[in-house]
């Protein structure tokens, strides 16, 4: 083998484990074969399809706090149904949610429709601004993060721009993070000519995994024996699977599963290169760059275009997208609102993300407040002054509604290996 051990396990701490040398047949091509049925889950299809929506709010409301006139015309906004990726025209859309969007005439052509945010609008968004600034030290950090799994620290500004919603960045990090973190961060030149964010600046201590912050919690939690046995180099570091019911039970799913956890465990902040992309330690490296990147993610998810456009710097092979629908016990593939989205199983519980932080919670109130003008449009900004109470009384509602869907899930006699997901939806919108 060509390539150093080193790249099997990454540093926990400043005290690495002891290496093992990889057997031969960790470089070929042994895992079971294993044909998995089509299985939708509502819950987490409800969840991507509500954030659809949010997204595509925030958006619009991006764009009119931007305007230089503090509003945005009906036929400025338009054309902008697949960029938001709406499932229904911005007009439409826009109208919905009278207490966050203003409509009003335009000043010098009556007939043209116009939208301002509202007060309560105005007021989220100024707090929206201030969560950001309180947590600039761990969107930092998460997006070093991002360019350390990278294989020359660098990637694509166009790669990295239409993740800002899933990685929480603010809308010009590209501007304001390198202007204020000059140390960690620059705009360069790739060899293909594209303008690239370069991390000048690796941290050992964000080369961690959460997957093995997770295995480090729960050794500890349950007395680390377990966990000592990887530090020593003993055994691997187990991904959690949560298959649909009756996938478990299947001897074919379990000796597979058994099979891909004994495999060695690849850090995704290691330099792969040396691995042959045809052998099993390769895919369990790519399982591991995919759980890292979407663990990364403020809601645990993302399009897997935007995933595709980094496939070069992450060093994917040309077909990993298979991984997704090989492993549905780690990761989940939606067809909602015409695109495909992968989530990562194990960021959801009971119908909501797991460790939300607090932008995601501030997004999380701007939602209620949407949902409150969509279900009392007719009455408008006439509910401002009780929207607190509203929007509360709506997260109760949504969370118990969420608790209901979490079990509901819908199977076929598709196969995953089978499915043409690309015919499925076309192609995706950024």
């Amino acid at each position: 083998m060509n390539w150093r051990i080193k790249a099997l396990f990454s540093t926990i701490s400043s005290t690495s484990p002891p290496r093992q040398t990889l057997a031969n047949h960790h470089q070929i091509r042994t895992l079971v074969r294993v044909r998995l049925k089509w299985v939708k889950n509502r819950s987490l299809d409800h969840i991507i399809e509500t954030q659809t929506d949010l997204k595509a709010a925030f958006l619009l409301k991006d764009a009119i706090a931007r305007s230089s006139t503090g509003h945005v015309t009906s036929k400025s906004i338009a054309a902008w149904q697949k960029l938001l990726g709406l499932t229904v025209p911005t007009l439409r859309f826009i109208r919905r949610y009278p207490t966050l969007f203003e409509e009003f005439p335009h000043p010098k052509f009556p007939s043209l429709p116009c939208f301002r945010l509202t007060n309560y609008g105005l007021m989220l968004h100024k707090q929206e601004l201030l969560v950001s600034q309180t947590l600039e030290s761990d969107t930092v950090d998460r997006l070093s993060r991002v360019l350390m799994m990278t294989r020359d620290q660098m990637a694509p500004l166009q790669s990295l721009h239409p993740l800002q919603w899933d990685l929480g960045l603010p809308d010009d990090f590209d501007r304001t993070l390198v202007k204020k973190y000059p140390d960690r961060f620059r705009v360069v030149k790739g060899s293909n000519g594209l303008n690239c964010l370069k991390l000048l600046q690796w941290r050992s201590e964000l080369a961690v995994s959460e997957l093995q912050k997770g295995n480090e919690r729960a050794g500890l939690n349950s007395g680390g024996e377990e966990f000592r046995k990887f530090r020593r180099g003993l055994t691997a570091l187990a991904f959690p699977m949560s298959f649909p019911r009756g996938y478990g039970a299947q001897k074919k799913v379990k000796a597979w599963m058994e099979e891909f956890q004994k495999l060695p465990y690849v850090s995704p902040y290691e330099d792969s290169r040396g691995i042959d992309p045809n052998s099993n330690l390769m895919e369990k490296r790519v399982v591991g760059v995919l759980h890292e990147f979407l663990s990364l993610t403020l809601y645990k998810k993302t399009k897997r275009n935007y995933l595709r456009n980094l496939r070069a710097e992450l060093n994917l092979p040309h077909k990993f997208t298979r991984i997704f629908t090989r492993y549905p016990g780690i990761f989940y593939l939606s067809l909602k609102c015409k695109t495909t989205t992968v989530a990562l199983r194990e960021g959801y519980r009971r119908g909501k993300v797991v460790d939300l932080n607090a932008l995601g919670r501030h997004r999380e109130k701007f939602y209620y407040v949407m949902r409150t003008g969509l279900i009392h449009r007719n009455k408008g900004l006439d509910l401002l002054p009780q929207l607190d109470d509203l929007a509360n009384e709506g997260k109760e509602e949504l969370e118990e509604e969420e608790e209901s869907e979490e079990e509901e899930v819908e199977m076929s006699d598709r196969c995953y290996e089978d499915l043409d997901l690309e015919s499925e939806v076309g192609s995706d919108e950024d």
